[in-house]
């Protein structure tokens, strides 16, 4: 098992546990950024989460026994993750819903895997998870950055042909993985970029970028990365007067970016998955979340249906036993609220589905006219 010296405290969510966790049999951990500059998606995780785990306690729990929870913060670090990894494990925990980042879940993984802890990823799109898979135990409920790519390299090869196009990103894990996706498709397409390029994360002047995009007669910026860096990029190309189309992708997902860009984030168009509630059998499930003010975004349903998934396994297998829950896992084929859940080998899920989302007014929504 990695370890750390220093393992950082896993504390109890807020799900009324002093109730349940005495009498409590199984322990399910969630994972993520509950703090730090990434937290919003800490919270759609949690929103999600809690809920699952909510209905399926008033249920009767699974196999006649009730969910107790902790949550770990690694706050996108992969050094911290491992240490939650590590805490999990040493938790005996039956399932680790997370790490959001890839960057954090590729590291976090091989602990899990070593000790036969499952582990469902909502959120991280980087092939290396699963193309180099730490064990079967490891799985998510995403789409991958190969898939996510090949659409916008596509779309931004046929809307913007003889354009000069730039793509950089953050460094991390996930933003190098879809951007070196994205530039692939490009390629692939007949538009080879004129920059590719990155910037570092956690800065607040990237006037010097925004000057080299300038420079290159930048028409559309293709940036993977997460919001914050995001949203000063946007803001500072509109004080530099560029008028350069801002294309992301899903990390963008959430409307702090609007927030930090201002009025300058209208027209940020990004690949995300399908907003799950504009499907009618989704309207009871969305209605539920949006009265308890956690309304769905990004990832709120993907948490929600990981839990889920992990429940139904259990059930399956009549235990909490981490080879006989992985192997229904891989039997299981269910509709759910972001589609139909089915793994391949890899612990992939099967055709996943993405759609173009633009930010107007300071909110993103789904927008099925961009093609």
């Amino acid at each position: 098992m990695i370890k750390l010296t220093k393992t950082l405290p896993v504390l109890a969510l807020g799900i009324a546990l002093s109730s349940s966790v005495a009498h409590a049999d199984v322990t399910v951990a969630l994972a993520g950024p509950m703090t730090g500059g990434l937290a919003a998606f800490g919270e759609q995780f949690k929103a999600g989460f809690n809920m699952a785990v909510e209905e399926i306690n008033a249920a009767g729990g699974v196999n006649g026994q009730k969910i107790a929870t902790v949550v770990g913060d690694d706050q996108c670090d992969p050094k911290q993750a491992v240490a939650v990894a590590n805490d999990n494990v040493s938790k005996k925990v039956a399932v680790v819903i997370g790490h959001f980042c890839s960057g954090s879940s590729i590291p976090a993984s091989k602990v899990y895997a070593e000790e036969g802890t499952i582990m469902i990823s909502p959120s991280s799109t980087n092939v290396k998870l699963t193309d180099e898979r730490a064990g079967p135990s490891i799985f998510r409920v995403i789409g991958r950055d190969d898939v996510q790519g090949k659409i916008a390299g596509a779309f931004i090869a046929a809307k913007y042909k003889g354009k000069n196009v730039a793509v950089l990103d953050d460094k991390s894990a996930y933003a190098a993985g879809l951007a070196a996706e994205t530039a692939k498709a490009l390629n692939a397409n007949g538009l080879k970029p004129v920059i590719v390029d990155s910037i570092t994360p956690g800065e607040k002047d990237y006037t010097a970028i925004v000057s080299k995009l300038k420079s290159q007669k930048v028409d559309v910026l293709y940036y993977s990365g997460y919001h914050p860096e995001s949203g000063l990029l946007v803001k500072q190309m509109a004080e530099q007067g560029m008028k350069a189309q801002f294309i992301s992708g899903d990390a963008l997902g959430d409307n702090e970016f609007a927030q930090i860009a201002g009025a300058a984030s209208d027209g940020a168009i990004f690949t995300n998955p399908p907003d799950h509630c504009l499907n009618p059998a989704n309207k009871d499930i969305c209605a539920k979340f949006s009265a308890k003010g956690t309304p769905v975004a990004t990832y709120t349903l993907y948490a929600y249906v990981a839990v889920k998934v992990w429940a139904d396994a259990a059930k399956k297998a009549g235990s909490f036993d981490s080879k006989k829950v992985v192997a229904a896992m891989n039997d299981i084929s269910a509709d759910t609220p972001v589609g139909k859940i089915k793994f391949d080998n890899k612990g992939d899920v099967l055709d996943p589905k993405y759609a173009w989302h633009v930010f107007k007014g300071g909110k993103y929504a789904q927008d099925d006219s961009i093609k």
